[in-house]
């Protein structure tokens, strides 16, 4: 698998805790998007880490294709 499979074409709203870690699915082969649960096993793909720097809602990335992995840049317009 060269390329991550898109969940989906528009981002997904959470609600990020001040220094809670999450792993972001950077494969697209979970099924609890959009956070990792492993089913990038056996893959090239790793989960993106990240420690929240502010409690407040994100808008996090479905597609797998932004410029800056886990949140959404509008980039999921642009896809085919």
């Amino acid at each position: 698998m060269d390329l991550p499979k898109v969940y989906a074409k528009v981002p997904i709203a959470v609600e990020l805790k001040e220094g809670h870690k999450y792993a972001w699915c950077s494969c697209g082969l979970s099924e609890n998007q959009p956070w990792c649960n492993g089913a990038h096993k056996g893959t090239d793909f790793t989960p993106k880490v990240f420690v929240a720097e502010e409690t407040k809602t994100a808008y996090m990335c479905q597609c797998k294709a932004a410029k800056n992995p886990c949140f959404c840049d509008g980039t999921h317009k642009t896809l085919e």
